[in-house]
């Protein structure tokens, strides 16, 4: 491994020395390639689908990841166009909650606890979320960028084998290309998952100067986020500065990007034979 990420987690392992040679466990890289090909597996699996039916929970939580409320709810689809999704408040009766229901061309929604149904059409209505994923009313990619989740499937196989694995660190090289909030980015939950678990996750910050701290998994407080610095091409310390690529800047939550500095440029590593 080679940059400021790999530098930082060099340092973390060697700091735990003194735990033997398995407590800091295995230093994991993980990279990803941009792939926007046509065809993904989740277009396969829509073109596919004609009926769905099931149950699922769901929970609210605080900018600390402290769940503050949950929901079990029931979702039943008819492609294309026609679905029921249905939801309960935790401890509450089928009196309670709120229930959609699509036909294709307006979409119901009644509000049990304030006794009041709303009807809209269903283009104004689903035009840009994620139920019309399944509902097939309109073309997904309008709305959505779709990218390959292998990286976040990488961290969960991590988290199952982390303890296993005697692995304590876990170090990304890569970013998404969508500005998100660390709340609510699929890729930050993952993250934090580890963190949670007491993974050390350690992420490059990018290379797209200043001002651009909002890309996951970089916004990630949960996570050590790595800046580059140029060493100016000498060996005393006293004139690096910041290289002028590394993302930096405050976050969509306002979280302020990196946390750390590390060389970045003139770094001496392996060179792969033909590369």
């Amino acid at each position: 491994m080679v940059g400021p990420a790999a530098t930082i987690a060099n340092r973390i392992c060697r700091g735990r020395r003194r735990y033997g040679a398995r407590a800091c466990g295995l230093v994991l890289s993980l990279t990803t390639v941009a792939a926007h090909a046509a065809g993904t597996p989740l277009d396969s699996y829509l073109d596919e689908l004609k009926t769905l039916r099931a149950t699922f929970q769901q929970t609210v939580s605080d900018a600390h990841g402290n769940e503050i409320d949950r929901a079990t709810g029931t979702l039943i689809v008819s492609r294309p166009g026609k679905f029921s999704w249905e939801i309960h408040p935790r401890n509450s009766g089928s009196s309670a909650g709120q229930l959609m229901v699509c036909d294709g061309t307006n979409l119901w929604f009644l509000d049990r606890d304030l006794e009041q149904v709303t009807v809209k059409p269903v283009d104004a209505a689903l035009s840009a979320t994620p139920a019309m994923l399944l509902s097939a009313v309109t073309d997904v990619r309008k709305s959505f960028s779709l990218t390959p989740a292998g990286t976040r499937a990488g961290l969960e196989w991590v988290l199952a084998n982390h303890a296993r694995l005697h692995i304590r660190v876990v170090t990304l090289s890569l970013s998404e290309t969508v500005p998100s909030s660390y709340v609510a980015d699929p890729l930050d939950t993952a993250v934090e998952q580890l963190w949670k678990a007491g993974v050390v996750v350690v992420v490059s910050a990018g290379n797209l100067g200043p001002n651009s701290a909002v890309f996951a998994p970089a916004n990630d407080p949960f996570a050590i986020t790595v800046g580059a610095t140029d060493p100016a091409g000498t060996l005393d310390a006293s004139d690096d500065f910041v290289a002028t690529f590394s993302s930096s800047g405050v976050t969509l939550d306002g979280v302020r990007k990196p946390d750390v500095l590390a060389p970045g440029r003139h770094v001496v590593s392996l060179l792969p034979t033909g590369s």
